[in-house]
């Protein structure tokens, strides 16, 4: 059963989800960025230490609470680890105030027909049986959509749906996260294609049941308002996929009913060298950056 008081504020409240889910491949990129090289540590035991201390230095801090940072996305690890000695789930509703999701896909398939499906879950309904008795609301799974290929998209977009309303069965609330790459060469076609699959998929779903989109910034204002309309749409974020801080803040602010869900964005000022009140301010600035930009729209 997804809980009324969180549901009710991802619903509704003013602010921004953070995305703190890299995983994997995209750990020592975002170690990198915060100032810590691969020759300072060894293995992924070390390497998630490492990502799992960032994290906590972001959720501990002064402006990460539930007035302007309503959600957060997490990583399996992150979902499994603590903050002085709480879980990160409770602490995150209990102490901050914001809603915890939990990032579930596996990683991306090579690319067929321009896209990237998900690669296989079979451990899915474990993963979130445990992830909703740990007070996780909702879910983000990603897949990549590179050039405007109908069959493609449309094979993407089956497959988030799909595997949505597995989640919605458990009890969660599914982010539907077909990302659009900002480097593709047919962009505004492929956005096209995807608008059309989604709201396909939508009107598909039983009345009762509903999802998150997670979309690319569309290279066209308010271009998605007809699925931030929709009745079986909670909310509608967006990705930084790339984007500068800045960049993405500007984009945003033009398109009405979305708001960010930033990873890179939300951390490339943020470096491990800094004092706590530097980190501490520089993660202030950012938040009220993308805050305003998702709340005060042009």
């Amino acid at each position: 059963m997804v809980d009324a008081k969180m549901l009710n504020k991802i619903t509704s409240a003013p602010g921004f989800i953070a995305a703190l889910d890299q995983s994997g491949g995209s750990t020592p990129k975002a170690l990198s960025l915060y100032g810590i090289s691969e020759s300072e540590y060894q293995g992924d035991e070390a390497m998630f230490r490492l990502m799992h201390a960032m994290r906590v230095r972001i959720m501990s801090a002064p402006a990460f609470t539930g007035d302007k940072v309503i959600g957060a996305i997490l990583f399996e690890r992150t979902m499994d680890g603590d903050v002085d000695g709480e879980p990160v789930p409770s602490y995150l509703w209990e102490k901050r105030g914001v809603v915890p999701f939990l990032k579930i896909d596996k990683g991306l398939e090579a690319e067929q027909n321009g896209v990237q499906m998900m690669k296989a879950m079979p451990d899915l309904d474990s993963l979130l049986i445990r992830g909703r008795e740990k007070g996780i609301f909702g879910t983000k799974m990603r897949s990549v959509i590179g050039h405007a290929d109908k069959a493609g998209i449309a094979a993407v977009v089956k497959q988030q749906f799909e595997v949505a309303r597995q989640i919605i069965g458990q009890g969660l609330v599914p982010i539907v996260e077909p990302e659009v790459s900002i480097k593709s060469p047919t962009k505004v076609e492929a956005e096209t294609i995807l608008r059309d699959e989604i709201a396909a998929q939508l009107d598909k779903l039983p009345a009762g049941e509903a999802v998150m989109l997670k979309l690319t910034i569309p290279t066209t204002a308010d271009f998605y308002a007809p699925l931030v309309a929709h009745k079986s749409v909670v909310r509608v974020v967006a990705l930084s996929g790339g984007y500068t801080t800045a960049d993405a803040c500007e984009k945003l602010s033009h398109n009405h009913g979305m708001i960010a869900s930033f990873s890179r964005a939300l951390t490339e000022k943020l470096r491990v060298s800094m004092s706590e009140a530097e980190f501490d301010a520089s993660l202030t600035e950012t938040i009220d950056q993308i805050y305003a930009a998702s709340v005060n729209k042009a």
